[in-house]
């Protein structure tokens, strides 16, 4: 394995690598997700890329070592292919996590149409259930007596006797 040590980003470089914000890669800093994060009079706060890639971040291109000759090609082949693997897996997880929310999402919108569908059909139906006890008070008050003193339109058509 290689003594030299792997570069270290500023929170811009790294962010600019990872393809996120500086806040990103800050909170994480602060968070303490990103070990061995050192202070620099100069460029401020200093992050190892393995920090970065352990946290999941995956590098766009990272820049090769100064001395290109002292990294064996084996090594670093082993250590492209593990970070590959593990961006590759941190970008499935991501994906399905994006897929669940959106699931989650339009299920939720589902939930809220049905409420929204059972609310007016319970107003309907309370609407109807008024209606129909109101006809029902209507059949219970007796029907006022004609004044010509018949008792229906059957004894001999309302008025019409002969």
């Amino acid at each position: 394995m290689s003594t030299t040590p792997r570069p270290l980003l500023t929170q811009r470089e790294a962010a600019t690598a990872c393809g996120v914000s500086r806040s990103t890669i800050r909170r994480r800093r602060e968070a303490g997700e990103l070990p061995g994060c050192v202070q620099d009079e100069e460029r401020g706060w200093l992050i190892p890329v393995e920090a970065l890639l352990a946290a999941g971040f995956r590098l766009n291109a990272p820049a090769p070592p100064e001395d290109a000759s002292s990294v064996s090609p084996a090594v670093s082949a082993a250590e492209t292919g593990a970070a590959g693997a593990v961006g590759e897996d941190v970008a499935a997880l991501r994906a399905e996590l994006e897929r669940e929310r959106r699931e989650h999402a339009e299920a939720r919108h589902q939930a809220e149409l049905a409420a929204a569908e059972a609310g007016h059909l319970r107003n309907q139906l309370a609407a109807k259930e008024a209606h129909i006890e109101d006809l029902r008070t209507a059949l219970r008050v007796p029907a006022p007596k004609p004044a010509d003193g018949h008792r229906s339109p059957a004894c001999c058509g309302w008025g019409r006797h002969g």
